[in-house]
């Protein structure tokens, strides 16, 4: 069997589609396929994302064409700068038009992957490196305390143009996690971005700093397996996505 899952990306997203294929084909029982739709967006603004997350209808159709079992609407950004509990609301928003199409795909988003992720994690005090602007850096880490997260510190990139984001060099994001302080911190993310590459990063910076590491993209991982209903655990992907922290949270669900 094929797990079909559809992702709703932005247009110059060249990253999201890279590594999350790359991540669950190391899934030892499992085989998947992917099917995406793009939403012109081209420069990390508040209005180039508001511009974006408005052809999220028409992304979503085309999305219910291809039949898929579930999605995920992979903008972290643009779904975090429109306010708290942002996540839920567009969730549901894009369950109900699919519910419409006759069609019940479980629904997720990279903004709420992260969410659960440390959540899973029993995480709460963590770092974060982003690769934006830095009052859109600014509105991710109060999202995410707003959440209940306490973020000890954090680092800004200030890189505008989502294509260059794809091509921050993992070198310049160590180097920014390592600017961190970190004492205290129950987990470190190290890419909340999709587009910003981290996937080499993961398991050299928990050897680092001796903390739990994860990425948009782990995130999104973990959250897809877990709607499949299959074991959310694959190898060198760091501590969320180890064998772990899946009987962690099996637990926490009994």
């Amino acid at each position: 069997m094929t797990h079909r899952i559809g992702l709703v990306v932005p247009s110059s997203n060249v990253t999201v589609e890279t590594e999350v294929p790359a991540l669950l084909a190391r899934h030892a029982d499992a085989r998947f396929s992917f099917h995406s739709s793009r939403m012109r967006m081209h420069q990390v603004t508040p209005e180039g994302l508001r511009a974006m997350n408005d052809q999220r209808e028409r992304c979503v159709d085309e999305i219910a064409d291809a039949g898929v079992d579930v999605v995920l609407y992979a903008c972290l950004v643009a779904l975090m700068a429109q306010g708290p509990g942002e996540h839920r609301r567009a969730e549901e928003a894009v369950t109900d038009q699919l519910a419409k199409a006759g069609q019940s795909p479980r629904v997720l988003s990279s903004a709420g992957a992260l969410v659960d992720g440390l959540t899973a994690l029993g995480a709460r005090r963590i770092g974060l490196v982003t690769p934006y602007l830095r009052p859109l850096a600014d509105q991710v880490v109060g999202y995410l305390e707003a959440e209940g997260f306490a973020v000890l510190d954090w680092a800004a990139l200030e890189v505008g143009d989502n294509a260059e984001v794809g091509c921050i060099p993992g070198d310049r994001v160590l180097a920014a996690a390592r600017g961190l302080r970190l004492t205290g911190a129950d987990a470190l993310v190290i890419s909340a971005c999709v587009q910003m590459p981290s996937l080499d990063l993961v398991e050299p910076a928990e050897a680092e700093f001796g903390l739990p590491v994860l990425s948009a993209a782990t995130a999104g991982a973990y959250a897809l397996l877990r709607a499949l209903d299959l074991p959310p655990v694959l190898p060198g992907a760091g501590t969320l996505l180890g064998a772990g922290a899946y009987d962690y949270g099996h637990d926490r669900r009994r």
